[in-house]
Protein backbone atom coordinates (compact mmCIF):
# COMPACT_ATOMS: atom_id res chain seq x y z
CA UNK A 1 0.00 0.00 0.00
CA UNK A 2 1.36 3.39 -0.81
CA UNK A 3 1.59 6.45 0.71
CA UNK A 4 -0.36 9.16 0.34
CA UNK A 5 2.45 11.47 -1.06
CA UNK A 6 2.94 9.10 -4.13
CA UNK A 7 -1.04 9.13 -4.81
CA UNK A 8 -0.98 12.54 -4.61
CA UNK A 9 2.01 13.08 -7.07
CA UNK A 10 0.17 9.97 -9.47
CA UNK A 11 -2.47 12.67 -9.09
CA UNK A 12 -1.18 15.52 -10.73
CA UNK A 13 0.83 13.64 -13.27
CA UNK A 14 -2.36 11.85 -14.47
CA UNK A 15 -4.04 15.51 -14.41
CA UNK A 16 -1.12 16.89 -16.84
CA UNK A 17 -1.70 13.85 -19.16
CA UNK A 18 -5.60 14.68 -19.32
CA UNK A 19 -4.72 18.01 -20.46
CA UNK A 20 -2.40 17.44 -22.83
CA UNK A 21 -4.49 14.30 -23.81
CA UNK A 22 -7.47 17.43 -24.21
CA UNK A 23 -5.48 20.06 -25.84
CA UNK A 24 -4.03 17.07 -28.75
CA UNK A 25 -7.54 16.24 -29.41
CA UNK A 26 -8.42 19.81 -31.11
CA UNK A 27 -5.48 18.61 -34.19
CA UNK A 28 -5.71 15.58 -36.00
CA UNK A 29 -2.29 15.18 -36.58
CA UNK A 30 -1.64 14.99 -32.90
CA UNK A 31 -4.79 13.16 -31.71
CA UNK A 32 -4.27 9.44 -31.66
CA UNK A 33 -1.18 10.78 -29.22
CA UNK A 34 -3.57 12.42 -27.39
CA UNK A 35 -5.82 9.74 -27.13
CA UNK A 36 -2.82 7.80 -25.45
CA UNK A 37 -1.93 10.21 -23.46
CA UNK A 38 -5.79 9.71 -21.81
CA UNK A 39 -5.19 5.93 -21.61
CA UNK A 40 -2.00 6.19 -19.61
CA UNK A 41 -3.27 9.02 -17.53
CA UNK A 42 -6.24 7.10 -16.81
CA UNK A 43 -4.42 4.06 -16.11
CA UNK A 44 -1.71 5.75 -13.98
CA UNK A 45 -5.17 7.19 -11.86
CA UNK A 46 -6.43 3.78 -11.40
CA UNK A 47 -3.36 2.02 -10.38
CA UNK A 48 -2.21 4.72 -7.88
CA UNK A 49 -6.11 4.91 -6.49
CA UNK A 50 -6.45 1.04 -5.57
CA UNK A 51 -2.89 1.00 -3.81
CA UNK A 52 -4.25 4.38 -1.67
CA UNK A 53 -4.32 4.45 2.11
CA UNK A 54 -7.07 2.82 3.41
CA UNK A 55 -8.12 1.08 0.36
CA UNK A 56 -9.01 -2.49 0.72
CA UNK A 57 -11.61 -4.78 -0.54
CA UNK A 58 -9.56 -5.93 -3.09
CA UNK A 59 -11.23 -9.22 -3.75
CA UNK A 60 -14.38 -7.57 -4.70
CA UNK A 61 -12.55 -5.01 -6.46
CA UNK A 62 -10.04 -6.33 -9.15
CA UNK A 63 -12.99 -8.97 -10.56
CA UNK A 64 -15.04 -5.96 -10.87
CA UNK A 65 -12.81 -4.03 -12.75
CA UNK A 66 -11.92 -6.87 -14.90
CA UNK A 67 -15.15 -7.76 -15.28
CA UNK A 68 -15.95 -3.72 -16.68
CA UNK A 69 -12.70 -4.06 -18.62
CA UNK A 70 -13.95 -7.00 -20.44
CA UNK A 71 -16.99 -5.89 -20.88
CA UNK A 72 -15.74 -2.26 -22.39
CA UNK A 73 -13.67 -3.69 -24.76
CA UNK A 74 -16.02 -6.09 -26.25
CA UNK A 75 -18.37 -3.22 -26.98
CA UNK A 76 -15.85 -0.89 -27.80
CA UNK A 77 -15.03 -3.29 -30.49
CA UNK A 78 -18.42 -4.00 -31.51
CA UNK A 79 -19.64 -0.72 -31.93
CA UNK A 80 -19.24 0.96 -35.34
CA UNK A 81 -18.72 4.60 -35.91
CA UNK A 82 -21.94 5.15 -36.74
CA UNK A 83 -22.81 4.08 -33.33
CA UNK A 84 -20.23 6.08 -31.58
CA UNK A 85 -22.68 9.44 -30.51
CA UNK A 86 -25.15 6.69 -28.87
CA UNK A 87 -22.04 5.02 -27.20
CA UNK A 88 -21.11 8.52 -25.61
CA UNK A 89 -24.13 8.69 -24.27
CA UNK A 90 -24.50 5.43 -22.80
CA UNK A 91 -21.28 6.18 -20.83
CA UNK A 92 -22.24 9.36 -19.71
CA UNK A 93 -25.10 7.33 -17.94
CA UNK A 94 -22.67 5.20 -16.11
CA UNK A 95 -20.99 8.37 -14.60
CA UNK A 96 -24.56 9.68 -14.01
CA UNK A 97 -25.37 6.81 -11.74
CA UNK A 98 -22.14 6.46 -10.34
CA UNK A 99 -22.86 10.04 -8.69
CA UNK A 100 -26.23 8.91 -7.43
CA UNK A 101 -24.80 5.93 -5.28
CA UNK A 102 -21.58 7.54 -4.06
CA UNK A 103 -23.93 10.60 -3.19
CA UNK A 104 -26.23 7.47 -1.35
CA UNK A 105 -23.13 5.82 0.24
CA UNK A 106 -21.35 9.02 1.14
CA UNK A 107 -24.19 9.93 3.41
CA UNK A 108 -24.85 6.70 4.89
CA UNK A 109 -21.11 6.36 5.74
CA UNK A 110 -21.50 9.71 7.44
CA UNK A 111 -24.87 8.71 9.71
CA UNK A 112 -22.47 5.46 10.38
CA UNK A 113 -19.73 8.02 11.54
CA UNK A 114 -22.14 10.20 13.64
CA UNK A 115 -23.92 7.55 15.67
CA UNK A 116 -20.83 5.92 16.42
CA UNK A 117 -19.64 9.53 17.62
CA UNK A 118 -22.74 10.22 19.47
CA UNK A 119 -22.36 6.70 20.96
CA UNK A 120 -19.16 7.29 22.36
CA UNK A 121 -17.48 4.86 20.50
CA UNK A 122 -13.96 5.00 19.29
CA UNK A 123 -13.61 6.11 15.85
CA UNK A 124 -9.71 4.98 15.37
CA UNK A 125 -10.74 1.50 13.54
CA UNK A 126 -12.61 3.29 10.69
CA UNK A 127 -10.22 3.39 7.22
CA UNK A 128 -10.67 4.70 4.09
CA UNK A 129 -13.56 7.25 3.34
CA UNK A 130 -14.83 6.96 6.74
CA UNK A 131 -11.63 7.53 8.44
CA UNK A 132 -11.82 11.06 6.57
CA UNK A 133 -15.14 12.01 7.65
CA UNK A 134 -14.29 11.31 11.07
CA UNK A 135 -11.48 13.88 10.90
CA UNK A 136 -13.86 16.62 9.92
CA UNK A 137 -14.85 19.36 11.97
CA UNK A 138 -18.91 19.79 11.98
CA UNK A 139 -18.99 22.99 9.23
CA UNK A 140 -17.20 20.38 7.17
CA UNK A 141 -19.72 17.67 7.03
CA UNK A 142 -22.20 20.08 6.33
CA UNK A 143 -20.58 21.11 3.29
CA UNK A 144 -20.23 17.35 2.62
CA UNK A 145 -23.92 17.44 2.93
CA UNK A 146 -24.24 19.94 0.13
CA UNK A 147 -21.88 18.23 -1.97
CA UNK A 148 -23.65 15.45 -2.02
CA UNK A 149 -26.92 16.71 -2.84
CA UNK A 150 -25.28 18.23 -5.89
CA UNK A 151 -23.38 15.20 -6.57
CA UNK A 152 -27.13 13.46 -6.49
CA UNK A 153 -29.26 15.70 -8.60
CA UNK A 154 -26.57 16.48 -11.24
CA UNK A 155 -26.06 12.64 -11.28
CA UNK A 156 -29.74 11.46 -11.64
CA UNK A 157 -30.44 14.18 -14.67
CA UNK A 158 -27.41 13.13 -16.39
CA UNK A 159 -28.45 9.48 -15.61
CA UNK A 160 -31.93 9.62 -16.99
CA UNK A 161 -31.04 12.40 -19.59
CA UNK A 162 -28.30 10.34 -21.21
CA UNK A 163 -30.56 6.96 -21.69
CA UNK A 164 -33.56 9.24 -23.59
CA UNK A 165 -30.54 10.74 -25.31
CA UNK A 166 -28.85 6.82 -26.43
CA UNK A 167 -32.94 5.67 -27.20
CA UNK A 168 -33.09 8.86 -29.58
CA UNK A 169 -30.02 8.62 -31.45
CA UNK A 170 -30.19 4.89 -31.37
CA UNK A 171 -33.99 5.40 -33.00
CA UNK A 172 -35.07 3.12 -30.20
CA UNK A 173 -36.86 6.46 -28.66
CA UNK A 174 -38.92 8.93 -31.26
CA UNK A 175 -36.91 11.79 -31.95
CA UNK A 176 -39.51 14.43 -31.80
CA UNK A 177 -40.08 16.74 -28.76
CA UNK A 178 -42.38 15.19 -26.83
CA UNK A 179 -43.42 16.44 -23.22
CA UNK A 180 -46.51 15.92 -20.65
CA UNK A 181 -49.12 18.44 -20.69
CA UNK A 182 -47.56 21.87 -18.66
CA UNK A 183 -44.12 20.54 -19.92
CA UNK A 184 -41.49 23.24 -18.41
CA UNK A 185 -44.09 23.94 -15.21
CA UNK A 186 -43.44 20.38 -14.93
CA UNK A 187 -39.74 20.32 -14.65
CA UNK A 188 -39.25 23.59 -12.42
CA UNK A 189 -42.08 21.45 -10.12
CA UNK A 190 -39.63 19.11 -9.34
CA UNK A 191 -36.77 21.51 -9.61
CA UNK A 192 -38.51 23.45 -6.72
CA UNK A 193 -39.30 20.70 -4.95
CA UNK A 194 -35.46 19.37 -4.75
CA UNK A 195 -34.52 22.29 -4.00
CA UNK A 196 -37.12 21.78 -0.86
CA UNK A 197 -36.04 18.46 -0.02
CA UNK A 198 -32.58 19.91 -0.16
CA UNK A 199 -32.92 22.59 2.63
CA UNK A 200 -34.77 19.56 4.81
CA UNK A 201 -31.82 17.14 4.29
CA UNK A 202 -29.62 19.84 5.39
CA UNK A 203 -31.75 20.48 8.70
CA UNK A 204 -31.59 16.83 9.23
CA UNK A 205 -34.89 15.15 8.12
CA UNK A 206 -32.77 11.93 7.24
CA UNK A 207 -32.03 9.57 3.63
CA UNK A 208 -35.45 9.32 2.64
CA UNK A 209 -34.84 13.21 1.42
CA UNK A 210 -32.14 11.79 -0.36
CA UNK A 211 -34.19 9.38 -2.15
CA UNK A 212 -36.97 11.49 -3.38
CA UNK A 213 -34.64 14.00 -4.52
CA UNK A 214 -32.72 11.22 -6.39
CA UNK A 215 -36.70 10.26 -8.07
CA UNK A 216 -37.59 13.96 -8.67
CA UNK A 217 -34.45 14.25 -10.72
CA UNK A 218 -34.62 11.06 -12.77
CA UNK A 219 -37.68 12.84 -13.96
CA UNK A 220 -36.21 15.82 -14.71
CA UNK A 221 -33.71 14.32 -16.80
CA UNK A 222 -35.99 12.03 -18.50
CA UNK A 223 -38.60 14.63 -19.23
CA UNK A 224 -36.16 17.67 -20.54
CA UNK A 225 -34.54 15.78 -22.59
CA UNK A 226 -37.89 14.06 -24.36
CA UNK A 227 -38.78 17.56 -24.74
CA UNK A 228 -35.76 18.32 -27.14
CA UNK A 229 -36.27 17.44 -30.62
CA UNK A 230 -33.89 14.96 -32.46
CA UNK A 231 -32.22 17.80 -34.78
CA UNK A 232 -30.79 19.08 -31.27
CA UNK A 233 -29.28 15.71 -30.10
CA UNK A 234 -25.71 16.53 -30.66
CA UNK A 235 -25.66 19.75 -28.38
CA UNK A 236 -27.82 17.35 -25.89
CA UNK A 237 -24.90 14.73 -25.80
CA UNK A 238 -22.03 17.46 -25.42
CA UNK A 239 -24.48 18.89 -22.79
CA UNK A 240 -24.91 15.67 -21.06
CA UNK A 241 -20.95 15.37 -21.24
CA UNK A 242 -20.89 18.17 -19.16
CA UNK A 243 -23.26 17.38 -16.98
CA UNK A 244 -21.44 13.96 -16.35
CA UNK A 245 -18.16 16.21 -16.01
CA UNK A 246 -19.58 18.31 -13.13
CA UNK A 247 -21.22 15.12 -11.39
CA UNK A 248 -17.96 13.49 -11.14
CA UNK A 249 -16.15 16.93 -9.73
CA UNK A 250 -18.96 17.16 -7.01
CA UNK A 251 -18.18 12.92 -6.72
CA UNK A 252 -14.21 14.55 -6.01
CA UNK A 253 -15.23 16.53 -3.24
CA UNK A 254 -17.49 14.49 -1.59
CA UNK A 255 -14.40 11.70 -1.40
CA UNK A 256 -11.77 14.43 -0.83
CA UNK A 257 -10.57 13.06 -4.26
CA UNK A 258 -8.07 16.03 -5.90
CA UNK A 259 -7.75 13.78 -9.24
CA UNK A 260 -11.53 13.59 -9.62
CA UNK A 261 -11.96 17.37 -9.23
CA UNK A 262 -9.22 18.10 -12.07
CA UNK A 263 -10.77 15.67 -14.29
CA UNK A 264 -14.80 16.19 -13.69
CA UNK A 265 -13.78 20.37 -14.16
CA UNK A 266 -11.86 19.44 -17.66
CA UNK A 267 -14.60 17.10 -18.60
CA UNK A 268 -17.35 19.78 -17.62
CA UNK A 269 -15.61 22.69 -18.79
CA UNK A 270 -14.61 21.45 -22.35
CA UNK A 271 -18.60 20.19 -22.22
CA UNK A 272 -19.76 23.12 -21.73
CA UNK A 273 -17.43 24.95 -24.91
CA UNK A 274 -18.43 22.60 -26.82
CA UNK A 275 -22.07 22.98 -26.31
CA UNK A 276 -21.21 26.60 -26.80
CA UNK A 277 -19.80 26.40 -29.94
CA UNK A 278 -22.40 23.88 -31.97
CA UNK A 279 -24.66 26.10 -30.52
CA UNK A 280 -22.99 28.58 -32.25
CA UNK A 281 -22.57 26.97 -35.53
CA UNK A 282 -26.72 25.94 -35.42
CA UNK A 283 -27.07 29.77 -34.43
CA UNK A 284 -29.09 28.20 -31.39
CA UNK A 285 -29.54 30.06 -28.33
CA UNK A 286 -28.24 26.85 -25.82
CA UNK A 287 -31.50 27.76 -23.20
CA UNK A 288 -33.76 27.61 -25.79
CA UNK A 289 -31.91 24.07 -27.17
CA UNK A 290 -32.25 22.93 -23.79
CA UNK A 291 -36.15 23.80 -22.96
CA UNK A 292 -37.60 23.30 -26.75
CA UNK A 293 -35.58 21.71 -29.67
CA UNK A 294 -35.68 22.33 -33.43
CA UNK A 295 -39.09 19.03 -33.11
CA UNK A 296 -40.97 21.51 -30.84
CA UNK A 297 -40.79 24.88 -33.26
CA UNK A 298 -43.87 25.46 -35.61
CA UNK A 299 -43.80 27.56 -38.35
CA UNK A 300 -44.81 27.89 -42.09
CA UNK A 301 -42.02 27.44 -44.02
CA UNK A 302 -42.25 28.22 -47.46
CA UNK A 303 -43.37 26.07 -49.80
CA UNK A 304 -40.37 24.70 -52.49
CA UNK A 305 -41.34 24.55 -56.27
CA UNK A 306 -39.78 22.06 -58.59
CA UNK A 307 -38.89 18.14 -58.75
CA UNK A 308 -36.18 16.53 -57.63
CA UNK A 309 -33.99 15.51 -61.07
CA UNK A 310 -31.69 12.34 -60.46
CA UNK A 311 -28.69 11.40 -62.48
CA UNK A 312 -27.02 8.58 -62.72
CA UNK A 313 -23.35 7.62 -62.08
CA UNK A 314 -22.31 8.03 -65.80
CA UNK A 315 -23.32 11.42 -65.58
CA UNK A 316 -21.77 12.41 -62.45
CA UNK A 317 -18.39 11.33 -63.81
CA UNK A 318 -18.61 13.16 -67.38
CA UNK A 319 -19.22 16.38 -65.05
CA UNK A 320 -15.98 15.34 -62.78
CA UNK A 321 -13.64 14.59 -65.55
CA UNK A 322 -14.74 18.08 -66.70
CA UNK A 323 -14.17 19.55 -63.33
CA UNK A 324 -10.84 21.45 -62.43
CA UNK A 325 -12.30 22.10 -58.75
CA UNK A 326 -14.28 19.85 -56.39
CA UNK A 327 -15.13 19.69 -53.37
CA UNK A 328 -17.16 17.17 -50.72
CA UNK A 329 -19.34 17.71 -48.02
CA UNK A 330 -19.41 14.55 -46.07
CA UNK A 331 -22.45 13.72 -43.31
CA UNK A 332 -23.91 11.13 -41.34
CA UNK A 333 -25.13 9.30 -44.70
CA UNK A 334 -21.33 8.76 -45.57
CA UNK A 335 -20.87 7.12 -42.08
CA UNK A 336 -23.81 4.98 -42.13
CA UNK A 337 -22.69 3.70 -45.70
CA UNK A 338 -19.33 3.32 -44.28
CA UNK A 339 -18.20 4.95 -47.81
CA UNK A 340 -15.10 6.66 -46.94
CA UNK A 341 -12.66 4.32 -47.81
CA UNK A 342 -14.81 4.71 -51.45
CA UNK A 343 -14.58 8.48 -50.82
CA UNK A 344 -10.95 8.34 -50.20
CA UNK A 345 -10.21 6.11 -53.45
CA UNK A 346 -11.94 9.23 -55.32
CA UNK A 347 -9.80 11.65 -54.05
CA UNK A 348 -7.28 9.88 -55.05
CA UNK A 349 -7.76 9.08 -58.47
CA UNK A 350 -9.36 13.11 -59.29
CA UNK A 351 -6.16 13.99 -57.93
CA UNK A 352 -3.98 11.86 -59.85
CA UNK A 353 -5.71 13.50 -62.73
CA UNK A 354 -4.80 16.67 -61.49
CA UNK A 355 -8.03 18.49 -60.13
CA UNK A 356 -8.31 19.84 -57.09
CA UNK A 357 -10.17 18.71 -54.20
CA UNK A 358 -10.80 19.48 -51.09
CA UNK A 359 -13.27 18.35 -48.65
CA UNK A 360 -15.82 21.08 -46.68
CA UNK A 361 -17.12 19.98 -42.89
CA UNK A 362 -19.86 21.99 -40.82
CA UNK A 363 -19.31 21.93 -37.27
CA UNK A 364 -22.08 19.48 -36.34
CA UNK A 365 -21.85 17.22 -39.54
CA UNK A 366 -23.07 13.65 -38.53
CA UNK A 367 -24.37 13.45 -35.20
CA UNK A 368 -21.12 14.93 -32.95
CA UNK A 369 -18.60 17.22 -33.49
CA UNK A 370 -15.16 16.01 -35.12
CA UNK A 371 -17.71 12.46 -36.72
CA UNK A 372 -16.61 13.35 -40.36
CA UNK A 373 -13.08 14.08 -39.67
CA UNK A 374 -12.48 10.91 -37.39
CA UNK A 375 -14.15 8.88 -40.36
CA UNK A 376 -11.71 9.98 -43.52
CA UNK A 377 -8.53 10.29 -41.33
CA UNK A 378 -9.45 6.46 -40.37
CA UNK A 379 -9.98 6.01 -44.55
CA UNK A 380 -6.56 8.23 -45.02
CA UNK A 381 -7.63 11.54 -46.60
CA UNK A 382 -4.84 14.05 -46.07
CA UNK A 383 -5.74 16.44 -43.26
CA UNK A 384 -4.83 19.62 -45.24
CA UNK A 385 -7.24 19.05 -47.61
CA UNK A 386 -9.90 18.88 -44.86
CA UNK A 387 -11.26 22.54 -44.54
CA UNK A 388 -13.65 23.63 -42.08
CA UNK A 389 -16.60 25.54 -43.00
CA UNK A 390 -15.12 29.31 -42.12
CA UNK A 391 -12.21 28.22 -44.22
CA UNK A 392 -14.08 26.65 -47.60
CA UNK A 393 -17.67 28.53 -47.74
CA UNK A 394 -16.14 31.48 -49.73
CA UNK A 395 -14.33 28.92 -52.32
CA UNK A 396 -18.37 27.36 -53.55
CA UNK A 397 -19.29 29.99 -55.78
CA UNK A 398 -15.54 29.36 -57.79
CA UNK A 399 -16.03 25.41 -57.55
CA UNK A 400 -17.26 22.94 -60.42
CA UNK A 401 -18.76 20.33 -59.18
CA UNK A 402 -19.41 19.57 -55.51
CA UNK A 403 -20.61 16.41 -54.14
CA UNK A 404 -22.60 16.62 -51.64
CA UNK A 405 -22.93 12.75 -49.27
CA UNK A 406 -25.57 12.19 -47.20
CA UNK A 407 -25.66 15.78 -45.81
CA UNK A 408 -28.99 17.24 -45.67
CA UNK A 409 -29.53 20.19 -42.85
CA UNK A 410 -25.87 21.33 -43.07
CA UNK A 411 -26.22 22.27 -46.25
CA UNK A 412 -29.86 23.74 -46.67
CA UNK A 413 -30.31 26.70 -48.25
CA UNK A 414 -33.64 27.38 -46.09
CA UNK A 415 -31.23 28.75 -43.22
CA UNK A 416 -30.56 31.79 -45.27
CA UNK A 417 -33.22 32.08 -47.45
CA UNK A 418 -36.90 31.16 -45.57
CA UNK A 419 -37.12 33.68 -42.36
CA UNK A 420 -40.01 30.45 -41.18
CA UNK A 421 -37.83 28.08 -41.19
CA UNK A 422 -37.03 25.53 -38.53
CA UNK A 423 -33.27 26.53 -38.57
CA UNK A 424 -33.53 30.28 -39.93
CA UNK A 425 -30.09 31.41 -39.10
CA UNK A 426 -28.29 28.22 -39.37
CA UNK A 427 -24.33 28.62 -40.80
CA UNK A 428 -24.91 26.35 -43.34
CA UNK A 429 -22.12 25.58 -46.28
CA UNK A 430 -23.70 27.85 -49.42
CA UNK A 431 -22.84 24.28 -51.80
CA UNK A 432 -25.83 25.84 -53.85
CA UNK A 433 -23.39 28.36 -55.32
CA UNK A 434 -20.96 26.14 -57.00
CA UNK A 435 -21.43 25.75 -61.00
CA UNK A 436 -23.16 21.88 -60.45
CA UNK A 437 -24.17 20.11 -57.34
CA UNK A 438 -24.51 16.14 -57.03
CA UNK A 439 -26.34 15.21 -53.86
CA UNK A 440 -25.83 11.25 -53.22
CA UNK A 441 -28.80 9.72 -51.13
CA UNK A 442 -30.70 6.65 -50.19
CA UNK A 443 -33.78 8.26 -51.22
CA UNK A 444 -36.10 11.20 -50.79
CA UNK A 445 -36.23 11.56 -47.48
CA UNK A 446 -36.00 15.02 -44.70
CA UNK A 447 -33.06 14.88 -42.79
CA UNK A 448 -33.16 14.18 -38.97
CA UNK A 449 -34.55 17.24 -38.47
CA UNK A 450 -37.42 16.17 -40.50
CA UNK A 451 -37.10 19.57 -42.47
CA UNK A 452 -37.35 19.41 -46.17
CA UNK A 453 -34.16 20.87 -48.67
CA UNK A 454 -34.84 23.44 -51.29
CA UNK A 455 -31.54 22.54 -52.72
CA UNK A 456 -32.50 19.28 -53.76
CA UNK A 457 -34.97 21.38 -55.83
CA UNK A 458 -32.74 23.62 -57.60
CA UNK A 459 -31.55 23.70 -61.39
CA UNK A 460 -27.84 23.07 -60.65
CA UNK A 461 -28.94 20.14 -58.57
CA UNK A 462 -28.62 16.02 -59.49
CA UNK A 463 -29.95 13.39 -57.35
CA UNK A 464 -27.72 10.70 -57.42
CA UNK A 465 -29.85 7.70 -55.27
CA UNK A 466 -28.66 4.70 -54.17
CA UNK A 467 -26.24 3.04 -51.16
CA UNK A 468 -23.40 6.07 -50.94
CA UNK A 469 -20.49 3.58 -50.72
CA UNK A 470 -22.03 1.40 -53.79
CA UNK A 471 -22.34 4.53 -55.72
CA UNK A 472 -18.82 5.66 -55.25
CA UNK A 473 -17.19 2.32 -56.25
CA UNK A 474 -19.12 2.68 -59.21
CA UNK A 475 -18.19 5.94 -59.70
CA UNK A 476 -13.41 5.89 -59.41
CA UNK A 477 -13.03 3.17 -62.41
CA UNK A 478 -14.88 6.13 -64.80
CA UNK A 479 -12.67 8.62 -63.62
CA UNK A 480 -10.23 9.37 -66.33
Amino acid sequence: MLGQEFVSAAAIAASVLFILSLGGLSNQEKAKRAVWYGIVGMAVAVFFTMLGPGVGGYWLMIPMMIVGAVVGTVVAKRVEMTQMPQLVAALHSFVGLAAVFVGWNADMERTRMLAMRTAGESLDGLSAFAATLASKTPAELTFLQVEVVLGVFIGAVTFTGSIIAFGKLAGKVDGKARQYPGGHWLNAGAAVLCLLLAIGYLNGAGFWTLLLLALLAFFIGWHLIMGIGGADMPVVVSMLNSYSGWAAAAIGFTLSNDLLIVTGALVGSSGAILSYIMCKAMNRNFINVILGGFGAKQSEAAEIEGEQVAIDTGGVASALNDADSVIIVPGYGMAVAQAQNAVSDLVRKLRSAGKQVRFGIHPVAGRLPGHMNVLLAEARVPYDIVMEMDEINDDFAETDVVIVIGSNDIVNPAAQEDPNSPIAGMPVLKVWEAKQVFVCKRGQGTGYSGIENPLFFKENTRMLYGDARSSIDTLVPMIE
